[in-house]
């Protein structure tokens, strides 16, 4: 039988199997934030050890950043000692760091952009939607802040081998259908548990059609569905995309590149330890109406009367009354951005439908790009503008609500519609705020209502 490109970038990079029945793998790109590495290089100085390969190692400042304007020192005394640390220890070791006033922003968002990211790498960062980076073909995990410091200080780490689901996506999608609602139509079937012990290898004629922004936007939530990595074959829509950027190969080197980056695909012949296939012809857009990501349901479609008890927590949580309509859900907060969708393709989508339009004034709206460098496409473009007019805040790079480790926080019982990756509970600053997950497009024309909405109705005629 053939390989799986997983069991290919496995076995390139393997270099013992440990007594623990992990095995020791070489990680080829290590990314780094100001969040969970202060404590690997403050262990690495107490060992007297230091980075091994700091060539191999990139770094960016993403969740403490405040959105709204940086002045330094910042006014979160512990951030700006996470900020000032990353400074520190990445000028210290020879690390290669995209800073505030140097191409910052969203680790996900910044990294491929600059083509540090390419299929058959192995890649690892010290927060969980590292996975993101599968949709190049490249095997990508979260990791802990231990794990950090074993990489900086020899360049490995031991990883417990996973199998691997293939997830076949077919059918032709419809007006207003995004990556952002496949990916959760996947969740909402498998389940939050469902990808336990698995990578999942996306594939199909929906992920063919996908752009590059689209596919990450898919492996970036693998993680939510239990699976560690979320993985897609590279294809020549992965070499357009990383062709010519900074960190990409060039001349020779470029079509050897290429060369080996067809031979890591999985072969037509590979074996899977399990498949699943979605038909996604009739998928309508997606939203979440509970506290996991696999509470989903069609925006067309009524809220579930509880069928156990975590279902009645999660409607009681959110306030929701069952089989209620989705529609009209009231919405204090929107929220457009994250390194789920806060991509420039994610940006034109949500300012299609606000174009000309205002939103609902009761609401508070932030739409957060996702590095300096999709802030400034968006700005050349007239985004900015669009989004401004509309009545949302043009925010400046970061992961700003998704998580809320900074100033852009919900209040009280708010509940926000937002293009993040997360809904559980306390998730976006406010120990009982509200998060219902959407695409660009659904939270977009949500904004104009004040209520959840179905986008489709804001759309000109040809599919999104």
């Amino acid at each position: 039988m053939g390989k799986t490109l997983y069991k290919k970038v496995w076995d390139l990079h393997a270099v013992k199997k440990l007594t623990n029945g992990q095995t020791q793998l070489i990680i080829g790109t290590h990314i780094l934030h100001e969040v969970t590495s202060p404590q690997a290089f403050a262990s690495l100085r107490e060992l007297g050890i230091k980075p091994a390969y700091p060539e191999r190692t990139f770094a960016t400042c993403d969740h403490i950043i405040p959105t709204d304007g940086i002045r330094r020192p910042l006014k979160d005394s512990l951030a700006e000692d996470m900020l000032a640390a990353i400074e520190k220890n990445t000028k210290e070791a020879g690390i290669r760091y995209f800073g505030v006033g140097e191409g910052y922003g969203v680790i996900h968002i910044v990294m491929p952009e600059m083509g540090l990211i390419r299929p058959g790498m192995t890649v690892a960062c010290g927060d969980s939607h590292t996975a993101t980076h599968g949709a190049f073909g490249a095997v990508a995990f979260g990791i802990g802040t231990s794990q950090v410091r074993d990489i900086l200080a020899t360049g490995t780490m031991g990883v417990t081998p996973l199998k691997v689901r293939k997830i076949e996506l077919n059918g032709k999608i419809g007006k207003g259908v995004t990556a952002k609602d496949v990916i959760l139509k996947v969740i909402g079937a498998l389940g939050v548990d469902g990808g336990l012990g698995y990578a999942y290898e996306f594939s199909g004629e929906v992920i063919r059609n996908m752009s590059m922004e689209a596919r990450m936007t898919v492996c970036n939530m693998a993680i939510e569905g239990g699976a560690r990595i979320g993985y897609i074959n590279p294809d020549e829509t992965t070499f357009a995309y990383i062709k010519e950027r900074p960190f990409a190969p060039k001349g020779s080197d470029w079509n050897r590149s290429v060369d080996f980056w067809k031979s890591i695909a999985s072969d037509e012949d590979a074996e899977y330890d399990d498949t699943v296939t979605f038909d996604l012809s009739d998928l309508t857009p997606m939203v979440t109406w509970g506290i996991t990501p696999a509470m989903t349901a069609g925006i067309r479609g009524r809220l579930p009367v509880a069928s156990n008890d975590l279902e009645k927590e999660a409607l009681e949580y959110m306030g929701l009354t069952p089989s209620a309509p989705l529609i009209g859900t009231k919405a204090d907060v929107i929220f457009i951005g994250s390194c789920t969708n806060g991509r420039i393709e994610d940006l034109r989508l949500a300012a299609s439908i606000l174009k000309g339009r205002k939103i609902n004034p009761e609401l508070r709206a932030i739409v957060t790009p996702g590095s300096t460098e999709v802030k400034a496409q968006a700005e050349t473009e007239g985004l900015d503008k669009i989004f401004k007019d509309a009545g949302f805040e043009w925010r400046d790079p970061g992961c700003s609500m998704c998580l809320a480790m900074n100033d852009d926080k919900l209040r009280g019982r708010e509940l926000c519609i937002s293009t993040s990756n997360r809904n559980f509970k306390g998730r976006q600053g406010s120990p009982t705020g509200r998060t219902v997950l959407a695409s660009p497009l659904t939270a977009a024309a949500s904004a104009l209502e004040g209520a959840l909405t179905d986008p489709t109705k804001y759309l000109k005629e040809e599919a999104v």
